[in-house]
């Protein structure tokens, strides 16, 4: 029975999920931002669920520049989502029109989803795939996440 209590009181807690606001000072790649909170503190945030392509790849500097289009020096909200295994702030940004941004990049196939489960997203992607958005025209772009692997691979290695 207090199991339950414990779950409920989680899934249902009034206070929701921790959000931040602030104006966005920077644009590090596509999918991570650093804002100005009203502390006067500068926050990087990774978008969840998604992954751009990385500095080197195709299409990451398009990516960049349509988030920069976006959010550069405006005041958005971030639904915290909470942290990657390396501790990097992870969240969904709310644009000014209510739209998250971490779905317009998958609509113009600029992102990929990381969430294999979530339908919505899959979707979003699949919808760029068939329209040959951005990234999607080529046959098969290759994931940032292998992109990175390769990198690391190919960097020479300490004695």
């Amino acid at each position: 029975m207090i199991k339950l209590f414990i779950s409920f009181f989680f899934v249902f807690s009034p206070s929701g999920p921790e959000k931040v606001s602030g104006k966005v000072i920077r644009v590090i790649d596509g999918n991570t931002i650093e804002l100005l909170n009203p502390d006067k503190e500068v926050v990087k945030i990774m978008l969840s669920e998604v992954d751009c392509p990385e500095p080197g790849q195709e299409y990451a500097e398009e990516a960049k520049k349509f988030t920069e289009k976006l959010v550069l020096r405006k005041r958005v909200v971030v639904e915290m989502k909470g942290k990657d295994r390396w501790g990097n702030k992870l969240g969904q940004v709310v644009l000014n029109n209510g739209k998250l941004l971490h779905h317009e990049l998958l609509k113009s196939g600029l992102a990929w989803a990381r969430e294999e489960d979530n339908l919505s997203l899959l979707s979003m992607q699949q919808a760029a795939k068939e329209s040959k958005n951005g990234l999607w025209g080529h046959d098969d772009p290759t994931p940032p996440w292998v992109y990175r692997r390769q990198q690391t691979m190919m960097a020479p290695k300490g004695r």
